[in-house]
């Protein structure tokens, strides 16, 4: 073991306008590269409909064909339905990377050298197109009358399944835009791909999803599904669907339940559903199906007793305080800090949510205290749906980066992003500094190590060690407006080198001059992400 040693970092370089006013209190970022060891899986870098081009810049290993739309692909024509995301309309896969659901995402996302994951539609229902590939209308004005919302310059005939009153139509005919659908056409769709690529172990397509947020398709797809899903019912369904797939391909992976958010992971659908006007005090399936258990626990009791069909324990997560959704005010202060705040909810077990959710979260930790209770201990966990908002600001880019320090620092096993962020964005480039920061696919370390700062909402920092054996440190300053005085604090790793610096901030990715290990502090600018890559060896 080689003794402790402190190496401070001088960068004058790297300096930023200080404000005149007071001096800022230096940050000490102490790193151990012997404590806490863990391997980082490279499939937590994963995003959702990436390009063959973003996933070949980003060094990405994973690609997300996922989402609403998902539900009801159609693959035998290529189409999917939008449901209420946009007026329920069904529609021909076009160009957009968005429509692809089917072959053309796997062959794309392999092409780039990544590794797809494909949605397996289980709600019963697909998309279904008019003549000549032309859209159709789950709530047909023509049929149903005027609504409240229609597609006014797209398809005018698709309403918003809500009367001019703002009642919802109910009784509709759901083969008007859908057709039944079950697992044996599903199978015709599986061994197409195998017929295509191979089986999972021969490269082939090595992830499937089954189906997207099953707990909320009366909310999402409910012109084919008007009632929530029951908690049994889709206990059932994944055990089922899971076992098709594996009947054509064996070593297939199954990822499931993909469920939306806190709700999602405690209610079944009906329940959810059933609470709209009754609460949860006497929620129906958690009285008679699950038995008091939480939604999520129970299935993996399920799913545990049919032998173990779920290979990734799979969930979504995004934020509840408009850090995502309050576009408004995205890049409002307030807003901001919260923002920086809020990935708490990813790891902090004394950090209660302050939004309606009103509970402490700990989301990786509570996922691998389900599966590890519940389910087979050690079976992977994956949050392939995330999103904190403000793509084209720098508290974006921030927050993904700290987002992505936390999966590995915590193990998580899988994560994509919803959705990938546009080419050059801060938050694009946050991954870029992950995996590709010198465009020579050069990448943060493979085993995560200590790295403490004292207040991780204002300052945090993640360390890992690299097979060529370098120390990777990423420095992540969230204040908004304060540049801030960093002095590294290392043990059990000796630099006798120049530390290479590679610094997002003020919305670009650049490399700064190489460093010398000595007495001093470097000045990180606000809102920035600082890699350090340093050469030496470790005990």
């Amino acid at each position: 073991m080689i003794p402790r040693a402190l190496f401070p970092l001088v960068l004058l370089a790297l300096a930023a306008p200080v404000r005149a006013a007071e001096p800022s209190i230096v940050v000490t970022v102490s790193v151990d590269a012997a404590a806490d060891k863990k391997p980082i899986s490279p499939l937590i870098y994963g995003l959702n409909y990436a390009t063959a081009a973003q996933l070949a810049e980003l060094n990405v290993p994973l690609n997300r064909a996922g989402g609403n739309s998902a539900s009801m692909y159609n693959w035998r024509i290529n189409a999917r339905n939008a449901g209420r995301d946009w007026f329920y309309e069904s529609l021909a896969a076009g160009e957009d990377i968005f429509d692809q659901h089917g072959e053309s995402f796997a062959a794309l996302t392999k092409e780039a050298g990544a590794q797809p994951m494909m949605t397996v539609p289980m709600i019963g229902w697909v998309a279904k197109l008019d003549r000549d590939r032309k859209p159709l209308a789950g709530f047909s004005i023509g049929k149903y009358g005027l609504q409240e919302d229609f597609d006014e310059h797209g398809f005018a005939e698709a309403g918003n399944g809500r009367t001019l009153d703002g009642v919802p139509i109910t009784g509709n005919d759901p083969n008007d835009a859908a057709q039944p659908d079950g697992p044996e056409d599903q199978r015709e769709w599986i061994r197409s791909l195998v017929a295509r690529w191979g089986t999972a172990d021969k490269d082939g397509i090595r992830y499937y999803i089954m189906d997207n947020e099953p707990s909320a398709w009366h909310g999402m797809h409910n012109h084919v599904r008007p009632v929530g899903a029951h908690a049994q019912e889709v206990a059932d369904l994944v055990r089922d669907y899971a076992a098709m797939v594996k009947s054509v391909d064996p070593a297939a992976r199954i990822v499931a339940p993909e469920e939306w958010g806190w709700d999602g992971y405690r209610y079944s659908g009906f329940d959810q559903q059933h609470a709209v006007d009754h609460g949860y005090d006497r929620a129906p399936d958690r009285i008679n199906q699950t038995k008091g258990m939480d939604y999520l626990p129970w299935l993996l009791t399920q799913w545990k007793q049919a032998g173990r069909p779920v290979d990734v324990v799979s969930v979504h997560y995004y934020p509840q305080g408009g850090e995502y959704d309050d576009k408004d005010n995205a890049s409002s202060p307030r807003i901001e800090l919260m923002r920086n705040r809020s990935t708490r909810d990813l790891w902090d077990t004394t950090y209660k949510n302050p939004t309606w959710i009103n509970a402490v979260v700990a989301l990786i930790p509570t996922l691998r205290k389900w599966v590890d209770t519940y389910y087979y201990p050690g079976t992977p966990i994956a949050i392939t749906e995330y999103n904190w908002g403000a793509e084209d600001t720098m508290n974006g880019g921030t927050t993904q980066a700290d987002i992505l320090g936390i999966f590995g620092r915590e193990g998580l096993d899988m994560a994509a992003r919803w959705a990938t962020p546009p080419t050059g964005s801060p938050p694009y480039l946050a991954f870029k500094l992950y995996r590709n920061y010198d465009g020579k696919n050069s990448a943060f370390g493979d085993v995560s190590v200590r790295a403490r700062t004292p207040d991780p909402d204002k300052v945090s920092a993640f360390a890992a060690l690299r097979k060529d054996g370098a120390l990777t440190l990423v420095v992540i300053n969230k204040q908004l407006d304060a540049a801030v005085p960093v002095k590294l604090d290392l043990a059990n790793f000796s630099s006798p080198s120049d530390a290479e610096v590679w610094q997002l901030a003020g919305g670009n990715l650049t490399a700064k001059p190489a460093v010398r290990t000595n007495n001093g502090t470097i000045a990180l600018p606000p809102q920035s992400v600082t890699l350090f890559v340093l050469r030496g060896g470790h005990g």
